[in-house]
């Protein structure tokens, strides 16, 4: 009898290190926040090829100057 609660005990230890690892794991697999930065905003409607270079290019120097 001890050793059927032993080998249980074992088994759910070792579950339990498992699922700890596996959540680790797929927490650090989440995407990271967007950002709201106005230039990184211009940059992802860029590469996603919302606007093309010359509009890019427009906006960001337009975000490049002091007002």
């Amino acid at each position: 009898m001890t050793r059927i609660v032993l080998f249980l005990f074992i088994i759910a230890v070792v579950a339990a290190v498992v699922l700890g690892v596996a959540l680790v794991l797929r927490a650090s697999r989440r995407p990271k926040p967007v950002s709201d930065d106005p230039r990184e905003i211009l940059r992802r409607r860029y590469a996603a090829g919302e606007i093309d270079e010359d509009e890019y290019l427009r906006r960001m120097s337009g975000l490049s100057q002091d007002w």
